[in-house]
């Protein structure tokens, strides 16, 4: 029987700070319940933001049971918190919830596993077709940089783990842009690209996945949009025929962590 699986809680460090609230703020008792009402909504979000990347870099696989009290035990937030964050995690469809049966990190099917390739072409398209207008040397340095050292961790892990190495790389591509919202949706897109990828990994492993990346960013240095989109198109295009919806992954209660 394989252990139980778990989830890291982060460290103190890591906690997001609570806003300072100006303006007309209720003293007394009015104000003591304004910041518990902070603190219960930052313990939400540091739970439905662990719970993210915990899935994004596969400690978390697909099928996993989600139990409220432990996750309450780690977290040290009651289970109400606990359930607003799987409840927040559920309509990002990251989560599962069943009733009698509680909470489990989603499991696509084949054809949400397209759509989720067909949103990202749509986003990610449209993010490079606009970042090559408005990109800077700078940029483009960063971006080569970071490519650098994802190739260097993808040479260091499991063969399903290279075609999620790239993740950092779409990340990056979006920050530049300077929009939170896609920002915030490309990483939504990227977790659940992450369930797809663990349910149903590549065959064998990919000796060019960096190739088409690179020369989207040479497209982006000369601020050739087409280029870039087109790069993009094939890029993702790349990493969707690599799956193996015929062979899905056994074992999801398992929880694989970081090398």
């Amino acid at each position: 029987m394989p252990s139980p699986p778990t989830i890291r809680s982060p460290s103190s460090r890591n906690r997001p700070a609570l806003r300072v609230v100006h303006g007309n703020v209720p003293s007394g008792g009015a104000r003591a319940s304004l910041r518990r009402d902070e603190s219960a909504d930052a313990a939400t979000q540091r739970i439905v933001a662990s719970i993210t990347a915990a899935i994004a870099e596969r400690r978390l696989a697909p099928g996993t049971k989600l139990a409220q009290q432990k996750l309450a035990d780690i977290f040290r937030v009651s289970r109400t918190r606990v359930r607003h964050a799987l409840h927040q995690l559920s309509r990002e469809r990251l989560v599962q919830l069943e009733p009698l049966r509680g909470a489990s990190v989603a499991a696509p099917s084949v054809a949400e596993a397209r759509q989720v390739f067909e949103a990202r072409r749509l986003v990610e398209c449209a993010l490079v077709r606009q970042l090559a207008h408005t990109i800077t040397p700078a940029q483009v340095s960063e971006l080569r940089q970071r490519l650098g050292a994802e190739r260097a961790a993808a040479a260091r892990i499991d063969t399903s783990g290279r075609w999620r190495a790239l993740k950092g790389f779409h990340t990056l591509l979006a920050r530049q842009l300077g929009n939170e919202v896609m920002v915030q949706l490309l990483a939504e897109l990227l977790a659940r690209s992450s369930l797809v990828l663990l349910m149903y990994p590549a065959a064998s492993p990919r000796d060019d996945l960096f190739a088409g990346p690179a020369a989207i960013v040479d497209a982006l240095e000369r601020h050739d949009a087409r280029a870039a989109v087109r790069l993009m198109q094939g890029h993702l295009a790349a990493l969707q025929r690599g799956l193996r919806p015929d062979r899905p992954r056994p074992g999801l209660t398992l929880v694989s962590r970081q090398p």
